[in-house]
C-alpha cells in the first residue's frame, strides 16, 4: 500500500497562512470521464487547482497524498484504516490539519475507526466525498472539498476549532463516530440523530463550540491494532436459530454487535438466551445496540432486555452499529483483562455515545 505525493501551493506567490495534508484513499469525489470511452477514472490531483480553481482563495500550502491505486470504499479493510492512522502519526507536526478524501459508502466506518486509533487528537481530521463525481457539471464535490478544507484549517488565537474526527458533507459537519449514511440519491448523505451537528455551513460556518470535543492537554498517541475477528447480528422477527448458531460458533470470533429492538430489546426464547450465554461464557464480548436510527439502549428497563444485561452483554447506549463495530475492533485489541475491556465498552471513549445516570 503506498501513496503518490503531490505538493501544491495554493497560495502562490502569497505566504500561507495554513497547511494541510489532503489524502485521497479513492470514491467518487476523485472521479472524472475517461475522455474515450466515457467511463470513470481517478483524476491526476496535480491538476487539483485546475478543477476546483476556487482553492486559489485559499492561502494554504497544500500536499495531496493520493493512494496508488486508489481503491472503491467498498473494499476499505482495517490494514487501511491502520495505513491512514500511520500517515497522520508521521505527518502530524507539519500540518494544521487533515482532510480525507473518502468513498460515502464506508466513511462512517473509516471515520469512527480513526477516532479511536488517534487517541488525544488536538487538530482537525476531517473527512468528505461526494455523490457525484468531481469532473461533472452539477457535481457536490467541489463544495464539499472547499469547505472540508476551510474547516481543516480554521484555527482561533493559535487552537484549531474542530479537534476531532469530523464528517462535512453537504451542509453539514458531524462527529464522526456519530454518523451514519443514510441517502445514496441526493446531497445530504450523512446524518447523526443522536447527537448534534458540530458546525453549518451557509452564507459563513457556523461552529456549535459547546459539543465539539476540547483540545486535549496530552500528546497525540496513535494505535496501530484492530481486531478484526468481530460481526454483527441484527435480529429481527422469526431469525433461525441455526444461523444464530452458526454465528456464535464461527471460529475465531472474538466479539459481536448486537443490533436489538428498541431500547435494547431482544427474544426471550430460551434457545436463544442459551446461545447467547454460551457465547459469553466461551469470553466472546456482546455489545447491544439499537437498530434504531434515534434509539438508545437501557438494559434490564423491559424483561425481554433484563435477560441480556444479567448474563453480561455490554449495553451500548446510544452508539451507532459503525462506532460499535470499530470500538469492538478498538477495544479487544488492547492487552487488557476482560473487566477493563467492559470498562472501555462501556464508556465514552471519543465522544462516540451518551452515558447517562
Amino acid at each position: 500500500m503506498k501513496f503518490l505525493k503531490v505538493d501544491i501551493n495554493t497560495a502562490a506567490p502569497r505566504d500561507p497562512e495554513a497547511s494541510i495534508l489532503l489524502i485521497y484513499t479513492g470514491g467518487t469525489i476523485g472521479m472524472v470521464s475517461d475522455k474515450e470511452d466515457q467511463h470513470l477514472v481517478p483524476f491526476d490531483f496535480s491538476e487539483v487547482i485546475h478543477r476546483v480553481p476556487e482553492m486559489r482563495q485559499f492561502k494554504v500550502m497544500l500536499t495531496v497524498l493520493s493512494l496508488d491505486p486508489p481503491i472503491d470504499s467498498s473494499n476499505i479493510g482495517v490494514e487501511h484504516w491502520i495505513k491512514l492512522a500511520q500517515v497522520i502519526q508521521v505527518n502530524y507536526h507539519e500540518y494544521d490539519g487533515f482532510v480525507i478524501l473518502h468513498g460515502t459508502d464506508t466513511m462512517a466506518y473509516s471515520a469512527s475507526a480513526l477516532s479511536f486509533l488517534l487517541e488525544n487528537l488536538g487538530k482537525p481530521v476531517i473527512f468528505t466525498g461526494a455523490q457525484v463525481p468531481i469532473g461533472r457539471m452539477r457535481t457536490d464535490a467541489r463544495r464539499n472539498l472547499i469547505t472540508a478544507m476551510e474547516i481543516a484549517s480554521a484555527y482561533r488565537m493559535g487552537k484549531p476549532l474542530v479537534p476531532e474526527v469530523s464528517i462535512f458533507f453537504n451542509t453539514l459537519l458531524l462527529r464522526g463516530n456519530r454518523s451514519t449514511k443514510v441517502e445514496s440519491r441526493h446531497f445530504n448523505a450523512f446524518h447523526s440523530g443522536k447527537y448534534p451537528q458540530l458546525a453549518k455551513a451557509g452564507i459563513d460556518i457556523e461552529y456549535n463550540s459547546s459539543v465539539i470535543l476540547p483540545a486535549p492537554a496530552e500528546p497525540l498517541r496513535i494505535y496501530q491494532e484492530l481486531e478484526s475477528q468481530v460481526a454483527v447480528l441484527k435480529l429481527f422477527p422469526g431469525i433461525n436459530k441455526s444461523l444464530i448458531e452458526a454465528m456464535l460458533k464461527a471460529e475465531g470470533l472474538k466479539g459481536l454487535v448486537l443490533e436489538t429492538f428498541g431500547a435494547g430489546n431482544a427474544p426471550t426464547y430460551p434457545w436463544f438466551l442459551q446461545l447467547l450465554r454460551d457465547a459469553v461464557d466461551r469470553g466472546i464480548t456482546i455489545l447491544n445496540v439499537s437498530q434504531c436510527e434515534e434509539g438508545e439502549v437501557h438494559q434490564g428497563q423491559y424483561e425481554t432486555s433484563f435477560y441480556l444485561k444479567e448474563m453480561g452483554v455490554i449495553g451500548g447506549s446510544d452508539i451507532s452499529t459503525e462506532a460499535a463495530v470499530t470500538k469492538l475492533m478498538f477495544v479487544l485489541a488492547q492487552n487488557k483483562t476482560l473487566s477493563e475491556k467492559t470498562a472501555m465498552l462501556e464508556k465514552s471513549l471519543r465522544g462516540e455515545m451518551t452515558l447517562r445516570p
